[in-house]
């Protein structure tokens, strides 16, 4: 009688375990909204939350360590005019967020340490490009200030945010509602997923197709994508019969997927992460009670589902904690933050070992906050790999990385640029109407000092 042969992973056991009650974070209104979004951001030190809120929009910031009921007067990040519908941390300041909503206009906030005192309403810049809801902001891996957003217009935006001008405008590829969006590892390449059935490999600086796929699931519901390597994109969607899916498609060979495997029946849009260090992709439904990961290999059939972790409760959006914002000590592998109605509880996943000493293989040098590159040079055509570091000792956070935003000095408007050629133009442009204006302010200044001077003259002869 032939035995089954169970394939060998020292991540067959990672095991998914919820704080306690204290832990989580409670008596939170979290939004409504049915866009399907995350509505959660997390980093080291900060957890932001998408809430409902009257007469615009709103999200969240605590401080990590900020557990329990929140007081009903916690304040709130406020400026939208709008409902928020996307929210991400900058991955090399863990101080600065950027927000996308209804109101056509994506935010960039800075959060002071230790978090807000009083309800923030005044963003660093405000980017205002898209002519329709804007629904997925996300900063680029590598190069400092670099944001990309996608609206509801079907065009992508990448902004320099030093100095608040779009700078790369992709506006007539996607012909329906861009579903998703993901950045390759060194921000080369971004994959789109689009109503329109499409999948879109994209050099974002030329705008350029690489390579696309039609119809990479055969339902008519959202497909979601993420690269797993420059070579490699992962998908999730639906089968004619409404069946959830989730296929592996090597970019060279787009024809017919690596793997393709049905998952369940349920309506609820998949979104899924990847874990690089690990190879480990976490698959989060919305409306779910689970989280279902699998292990990402070179062999067939190249996805191994690993485990299941389920709970009562469904999720409305979930957030999940960069590499070095984990408990490596606990062997914490990954950590999510699960939206409740009310609620945000976070979830460790865990792979069990005896020994408490640092396990080097479940913790390769991972992406740490230093940016490789600034956003002349990747727009020059400049591509660098993350810069890594060791979470040997666990992460300790460096100095705050300020955000340098070259203001508008008295509203000064400048016409607004989407080509790529024209970005450091209107950097410059603008650096020059400042040196323009603070050349006048300083003359200004020496003829009041010069009417006052004579002024108080005048006014001794009177006297005497």
């Amino acid at each position: 009688m032939s035995r089954k042969v169970v394939r060998t992973s020292k991540f067959r056991h990672v095991f998914g375990q919820p704080v306690k009650t204290d832990q989580c974070y409670d008596d939170i209104r979290v939004s409504q909204n049915t866009w399907d979004s995350n509505f959660c951001a997390v980093n080291p030190n900060f957890l932001a939350i998408v809430v409902e809120a009257s007469g615009g929009g709103a999200f969240l910031v605590l401080p990590l360590s900020k557990t329990g009921r929140l007081d009903k007067s916690q304040p709130v990040v406020c400026g939208h005019t709008a409902p928020v519908l996307d929210i991400d941390w900058c991955p090399h300041n863990d101080n600065v967020i950027a927000s996308g909503s209804e109101d056509c206009t994506v935010m960039v906030w800075e959060i002071p340490d230790g978090g807000l005192t009083r309800s923030l309403t005044e963003p660093i810049v405000t980017l205002e490009g898209h002519t329709k809801r804007v629904g997925i902001v996300l900063w680029h891996p590598t190069a400092q200030n670099v944001l990309l957003s996608a609206g509801c217009d079907n065009v992508v935006l990448i902004w320099d945010v030093g100095c608040g001008q779009s700078i790369i405008s992709i506006d007539e590829t996607h012909t329906d509602i861009i579903y998703s969006v993901a950045w390759n590892r060194n921000g080369s390449l971004i994959c789109t997923s689009c109503k329109d059935k499409k999948i879109r490999i994209i050099e974002p600086r030329s705008g350029n197709i690489i390579t696309e796929k039609e119809k990479p699931h055969e339902g008519s519901r959202p497909v979601r994508a993420i690269f797993v390597s420059d070579d490699q994109i992962l998908t999730t969607g639906f089968s004619r019969m409404s069946e959830r899916q989730v296929a592996l498609w090597d970019t060279k060979a787009f024809d017919s997927p690596l793997t393709l495997q049905e998952l369940d029946t349920s309506s609820g849009v998949l979104i899924p992460f990847y874990d690089p260090d690990t190879g480990i992709v976490y698959l989060c439904g919305k409306g779910d009670s689970s989280i279902r990961y699998f292990e990402v290999t070179d062999e067939s059939p190249y996805v191994h589902y690993l485990s299941l972790y389920s709970s009562k409760d469904s999720q409305r959006g979930m957030g999940y904690m960069p590499k070095r914002g984990l408990e490596v000590n606990k062997c914490e592998i990954a950590r999510f933050y699960k939206l409740h109605e009310r609620k945000c509880e976070p979830i460790a996943m865990t792979v069990p070992r005896k020994s408490d000493l640092f396990q080097e293989d479940l913790y390769p040098d991972t992406i740490g906050p230093d940016a490789a590159l600034s956003a002349e040079e990747w727009l020059s055509g400049k591509d660098a790999e993350p810069l890594l570091i060791s979470l040997k000792d666990g992460y300790v956070p460096s100095k705050n990385r300020e955000l340098k935003v070259t203001k508008n000095i008295l509203n000064v408007r400048l016409p607004k640029r989407s080509q790529s050629s024209d970005g450091s133009k209107a950097c410059a442009v603008r650096d020059s109407t400042l040196e323009q204006l603070m050349e006048e302010m300083k003359k200004l200044k020496a003829t009041v000092a010069e009417q006052e001077k004579r002024i108080a003259q005048l006014e001794e002869k009177a006297s005497n």
